[in-house]
């Protein structure tokens, strides 16, 4: 009895240990499907030829093969048009060249995904090939104070991603992407900006640093950006208040128009980052100024403590790490929030300049009477011109009969309504008596002009009694003579 005991609990063992070998084993063949669950059109388990290229490409990528792979991809999708796998080619086409990395593949990868997206606009992986277009931007970006091109379209590709695909499962790494991405952006802006603060050049600071307020107020150092601007309105007035040649009440009200912004600056502070860490420094300055300081809302409490919460300190190893990669340093960035998908329209230098002349006009008319514009009448008729008031304009009266001179002068007579023989009368009619015109008399001839000069004769000599009159030289200078005429002193020379 014991005997057969013995027997039934073995063959109990040993079914038990065959089960759970069986058990184990179908374990190990879930861990096994589960391995190759990674590609989602491999999970079946088939002989098709367009299958077999499709797995040996994938394993060729996974060894850095890349050439390989590609060569097994296109002739996967030249060879199989109606392939269930073209899809899915297509899209690893680009991941080759995105593996390989370098300027040159990064660009024949971004040219693949931008087909894949073009062919399949519709598929679920397209929001991915966009992604990988931003990624490619994003690995390429430089610090701060450096080339911003690929940051600018880095922020563009995410910027779209989250436009075209909404309900992707990609949208929240997109938008940590794009708060880290605007992190750099304003880092940059802001830069600028304080270094023309610096230098009291504070039109230009003003425009830059309310440029990163507007576009992006998810930037780390919001704070700081706010109370630069306040400083920057501040100078300003101190600028004013040493403008002696300035009037004294023009100088005071100006002052006053930069102060109150200053003072709004920093009001923007306490209010919408109210757990910022230089938000103490807003109040002081409001307390320097005799400004109120305002009363944050339980709402922007909220939201400043936890965007405060979500950014990572910067410790010494991200500082050194920062010295030595080529790429900028994220971490400070935040990760709560939405980050802004448009541009808001830039604030310019010369927009701050114009705004700062039409103050100065301000406090200038400020306090001036307004010029009073009086309805002008014209003087009256037969009234003498005053000097408020301007004259009225003639009236065209009636032409007297026989006033004509003939020499295109017309006399107005006196206004209509106004007797001619009115001794009241300023203005008198003027007429000639005399309406028959003058003969007309024969000017006088004009002398003979006579061109023609007439020389007066030489006068004749005196002759006196008993003296024989002498015979005068004939001039023969004149005339010319055949004989040669003999020379005399230097002319022998002249062989002429």
């Amino acid at each position: 009895m014991n005997r057969y005991s013995n027997k039934i609990a073995v063959v109990a063992l040993g079914g038990l240990f065959l089960s759970g070998l069986t058990a184990q084993a179908k374990v190990r063949q879930k861990k096994k499907d589960f391995n190759l669950s990674k590609n989602p059109l491999a999970n079946v388990k088939s002989e098709q030829p367009d299958k077999i290229l499709f797995d040996k490409a994938m394993k060729a990528m996974n060894k850095g093969h890349y050439d390989v792979a590609r060569l097994d991809l296109q002739t996967l999708l030249n060879t199989y048009p109606e392939s269930e796998y073209q899809m899915r080619a297509k899209l690893a086409v680009g991941d080759t060249w995105y593996k390989e990395g370098g300027t040159a593949a990064l660009t024949q990868a971004e040219a693949e995904y931008e087909d894949f997206i073009t062919f399949f606009p519709d598929a679920p992986e397209a929001a991915e090939a966009k992604m990988k277009v931003a990624d490619i931007y994003y690995q390429q970006m430089e610090k701060p104070d450096r080339d911003f091109t690929n940051a600018e379209q880095a922020e563009r590709e995410y910027r779209e991603m989250i436009n075209m695909f909404p309900d992707s499962s990609l949208v929240p790494r997109a938008k940590q992407r794009l708060r880290e991405v605007e992190e750099v952006l304003a880092e940059r802006e802001a830069q600028i900006g304080w270094y023309y603060q610096s230098r009291e050049n504070y039109a230009a600071a003003i425009a830059r640093l309310q440029t990163v307020a507007d576009t992006y107020p998810l930037y780390s150092k919001s704070d700081q950006v706010w109370i630069a601007i306040g400083d920057c309105y501040a100078g300003e007035a101190q600028q004013v208040k040493l403008a002696t040649r300035m009037p004294g009440a023009a100088r005071e009200r100006l002052q006053a128009m930069y102060e109150n912004r200053a003072a709004a600056a920093y009001d923007k502070v306490i209010t919408r980052y109210p757990m910022a860490p230089h938000v103490e420094d807003a109040r002081d300055r409001l307390v320097a100024m005799n400004r109120p300081v305002p009363t944050p809302s339980q709402t922007a409490i909220a939201q400043s403590d936890a965007e405060q919460r979500s950014e990572q300190p910067l410790r010494f190893t991200d500082f050194a790490l920062g010295l030595i990669k080529r790429g900028p340093t994220v971490v400070e960035a935040v990760h709560v929030g939405e980050p802004t998908l448009s541009d808001p329209k830039r604030t310019l230098a010369t927009d701050i300049s114009r705004q700062n002349v039409a103050m100065f006009k301000e406090a200038m008319d400020e306090g001036k009477p307004a010029p009073v514009e009086a309805a002008a009448t014209p003087t009256p008729a037969n009234e003498p011109p005053r000097s408020d008031r301007p004259s009225a304009a003639p009236e065209a009266g009636r032409m007297v009969p026989g006033s004509g001179t003939g020499m295109g002068v017309q006399v107005i007579s006196a206004p209509s309504g106004t007797s001619q023989t009115d001794p009241n009368a300023l203005v008198k009619p003027v007429a000639s008596t005399n309406t028959a015109l003058p003969a007309a008399t024969k000017p006088a001839e004009a002398p003979v002009q006579i061109n023609d000069i007439k020389t007066p004769p030489p006068p004749q000599p005196v002759q006196q009694p008993g003296v024989k009159a002498k015979k005068p030289k004939t001039d023969l200078s004149s005339e010319s003579s055949s004989k040669k005429k003999k020379k005399k002193g230097l002319g022998k020379l002249n062989p002429f």
